[in-house]
């Protein structure tokens, strides 16, 4: 027992014990031949037995009873097994087993302001029963209220996103590890004062919520095309540049500034264009 006053007494000797009550009072009723005082024994002795028999508990695996006499914590039994206690108590079973939170996801702003849908994954279990038991109404609510304060909490401080630069700074997107650290350390902090250890906390949703989402997916879009057509511009021009430096090296062909220009021109209009090009053969001479 946490804050141990009281020793526990095995189950089985109780019932042994509730038996031999029970076997006594009904041989004084047998017995008793209208004697009143015979009569009296066997009902003090029935009575005994129901009473002692009130103080029996099963305690299974990862579970827990709260004891309180008369308003008084007497401690938590965690010791699994048959046991009897003092029927006057008052037990409370707390489970002590890891539990599952996924929270719905819920409508909040990020830190830019734009409305985004976010749920969570919460791994808890309870880890100081006296607090779970006395500090709280309600344990498992209170789990729940404290995990959505702490979502809108982390949503407030992090962007969804940051299209202008992804290594500028962290985003509940693409902050992984360290937005899961923050969140465990936030609820941690929150629930500490009921007794609960939090073993894991992860985003399970995130996305936009539904009026900006079309808006926010054009913008990703165009964001992507951007990045795309940088690229092919990038290779393009070391390609056009590859070209002309080879024919200038192996001197295949004499071109004035004006046949250069051209020459790009073309060459970046078939390497740029997203659809396939027609080329258009010229059968004239070249200084015509």
């Amino acid at each position: 027992m946490e804050n141990e006053k009281n020793s526990l007494i095995s189950g089985y000797l109780s019932v042994l014990i509730i038996i031999v009550l029970f076997v006594s009072a009904i041989i004084q009723m047998v017995n008793a031949n209208d004697n009143p005082v015979s009569m009296i024994l066997a009902g003090i002795l029935f009575i005994a037995g129901v009473f002692i028999s009130k103080g029996l508990i099963v305690i299974n695996p990862n579970e827990s009873f709260v004891l309180v006499l008369f308003g008084e914590y007497k401690g938590t039994v965690k010791k699994n097994g048959f046991f009897f206690v003092n029927p006057f108590f008052v037990r409370r079973k707390i489970t002590l087993r890891a539990r599952n939170l996924n929270r719905e996801p819920i409508k909040v702003n990020d830190k830019l302001g734009n409305p985004i849908m976010i749920g969570i994954v919460l791994v808890w279990q309870v880890e100081d029963t006296y607090k779970a038991a006395f500090e709280v109404d309600d344990y498992a609510h209170f789990v729940d209220i404290q995990s959505e304060s702490a979502t809108r909490k982390l949503a407030g401080h992090y962007a969804y996103d940051n299209f202008d630069d992804e290594q500028k700074e962290i985003t509940l997107r693409a902050g992984g590890e360290e937005v899961h650290v923050a969140l465990e350390r936030e609820l941690s902090e929150r629930l500490a004062m009921a007794g609960i250890k939090v073993m894991e906390a992860r985003i399970s949703y995130l996305a936009y919520s539904s009026e900006i989402a079309g808006a926010m997916l054009r913008r990703q879009q165009a964001t992507a095309v951007v990045a795309a057509r940088t690229k092919i511009v990038e290779g393009a021009v070391s390609m056009v540049e590859l070209a002309l430096n080879a024919l200038s090296k192996k001197q295949i062909v004499e071109l004035n500034e004006e046949k250069k220009a051209s020459m790009v021109s073309n060459l970046m209009v078939v390497l740029c264009s997203d659809k396939d090009t027609t080329p258009v053969v010229n059968t004239g001479m070249m200084n015509q």
